[in-house]
């Protein structure tokens, strides 16, 4: 990497401040790092405050859900993880990637044509293929919630995928955004998060419903999630989806890897 590659903090900052969002504050900038979410759950331990960012150029141990790798050229993609410490049981934790998600859809959508939508549960979508994944992971305190780091991947600038993501991955560059920034993007999807995530604390994924259904990628979609077979038929409003069987029983499934 050259240091014109490299994340342009200063930037950031300059459209952070235009959009008069508070999370990005402080930004911790790596070059490389093992991984952002490990970064932003060893700050936590220290104490460091809600909203702080972690943002790195390449990782070496990026993941994604149930410990896959995430692939990321170094200095093409926008990899950062945000520290937040909500107003949230438990059980309410696993609904941030939605929340996380519509923020990222927002911001995706503003430079490209095509539809964007989300796949239950985490991962954002355009022309069917992936742009974007989430992985939340919490620090828990007792039987309380004490953090929890939103670790987000957009691919920006790649434009040569590995053979083994060729076919279901994409990324602004493919879709014909001429010259995406990863730094506007990032401060726009943390200014997105912030608003929605004081929603959430609010009131949950309630005010969130139609517009969580309006851009579910499974809605009316056959799939088949661990042992439940059916149609995509919504988002519950505790994040569950919805799954509409042979004779009409309608599932909520919590968790698991939706297979279409």
């Amino acid at each position: 990497m050259n240091d014109a590659s490299l994340f342009d903090a200063s930037a950031f900052e300059a459209r952070r401040e235009a959009l008069g969002g508070r999370f990005g504050v402080p930004l911790v900038r790596m070059a490389e790092t093992g991984s952002t979410n490990d970064d932003a759950l060893e700050a936590a331990k220290r104490g460091e405050r809600h909203g702080a960012v972690f943002v790195a150029d390449a990782q070496r141990s990026g993941r994604g859900r149930r410990g896959s790798a995430w692939t990321s050229p170094p200095a093409e993609n926008l990899t950062f993880s945000v520290l937040i410490r909500p107003e949230a049981a438990p059980e309410r934790v696993s609904a941030v990637a939605l929340v996380a998600g519509l923020a990222v859809r927002d911001a995706v959508a503003a430079r490209v044509r095509d539809a964007v939508s989300l796949k239950w549960p985490n991962d954002v979508l355009c022309t069917g293929r992936k742009i974007a994944g989430i992985l939340v992971e919490s620090r828990m305190e007792g039987s309380a919630v004490e953090a929890v780091v939103v670790g987000i991947g957009v691919n920006v600038h790649m434009r040569d995928l590995p053979a083994e993501i060729a076919t279901i991955a994409t990324s602004l560059a493919l879709l014909g955004d001429p010259s995406p920034s990863r730094e506007a993007l990032l401060a726009e999807i943390l200014a997105g998060f912030e608003r929605r995530l004081s929603r959430f604390e609010a009131a949950g994924l309630i005010p969130m419903l139609s517009e969580l259904n309006d851009h579910d990628a499974l809605r009316g979609r056959p799939i088949t999630v661990g042992d439940v077979t059916g149609v995509g038929c919504g988002i519950g409003d505790e994040g569950a989806l919805l799954v509409r069987d042979a004779h009409g029983a309608v599932h909520r499934v919590t968790s698991g890897t939706v297979r279409l």
